[in-house]
């Protein structure tokens, strides 16, 4: 396989959560390998620091705020990613995460809403949005960021594995149906990584020692090591695949 393959020159990407961690390092890779990028978060000021480095790059970024729990917020910030790039060739839909870890017991059920509002139908509402757009071109590639998280247990963060465990399922469910459109949609899986989010597990030392503990090779990811596989779903080197769950984890789902 040539490197052609990973060539993103004259694609058009957006990507969702894009302000930092797992989204900032997506997009700074997509335009690293030629696409023009619509950056999303509610964040608009991070997001000029990531666009302000894809113009570094040589690329285009067209920053689209918006939050992505809104249908009509959503269906404005597609609008504007089209009309900004004047086309999309690939979504990442990165948006995601949960604030806080507790046993199911003692779970309200109005945190269980606010994580599947945010983990499933944001990306409900941005692949309804956008759908139209890619159907009708006949071509694209959609990145859903899931977790192993939606592969094994979850304990004391049932709600957040529930939602990636659903997002696979849509992923899946929906590489079948535009399938015949060739619309690729698939799912990256990362393991534990080190981003914002979590940053109060990484910083203690106790709790990250736990975790590492269950990884083979021995240490938490980087926002960065889940760019090139990301770029690969993105690319024409994963031309034939659709349906399918890429993980990187470090080894901790094969245990």
């Amino acid at each position: 396989m040539s490197d052609a393959s990973f060539d993103l020159t004259g694609k058009a990407a957006l990507v969702t959560g894009a302000s930092r961690g797992i989204g900032a390092a997506v997009a700074v890779a997509l335009a690293r390998h030629g696409a023009d990028v619509a950056l999303n978060s509610r964040n608009a000021e991070a997001l000029e620091k990531v666009a302000a480095e894809i113009g570094e790059l040589g690329r285009r970024a067209v920053v689209v705020p918006a939050d992505v729990t809104d249908v009509d917020s959503v269906r404005g910030m597609v609008d504007a990613a089209i009309g900004g790039l004047g086309h999309l060739d690939v979504v990442v839909n990165n948006a995601g995460g949960t604030a806080f870890m507790v046993p199911f017991t003692q779970l309200r059920f109005a945190g269980w809403e606010k994580v599947m509002r945010l983990n499933v139908e944001s990306i409900v509402h941005v692949l309804q949005a956008v759908a139209p757009h890619l159907l009708e071109r006949g071509r694209g590639s959609v990145v859903n960021v899931a977790s192993v998280a939606g592969l094994r247990a979850t304990p004391a963060l049932t709600p957040y594995g529930a939602s990636k465990a659903a997002l696979i399922s849509l992923t899946k469910s929906l590489a079948v149906e535009w399938g015949s459109a060739n619309v690729r949609v698939n799912a990256l899986c990362p393991g534990w990584t080190a981003t914002e989010l979590n940053r109060n597990l990484w910083e203690d030392e106790r709790a990250s020692a736990g975790l590492t503990a269950t990884i083979p090779m021995g240490r938490w990811g980087r926002a960065e090591e889940m760019a090139g596989p990301a770029v690969f779903l993105a690319s024409d080197a994963s031309s034939f695949m659709t349906g399918q769950v890429l993980v990187v984890d470090g080894g901790q789902t094969a245990l």
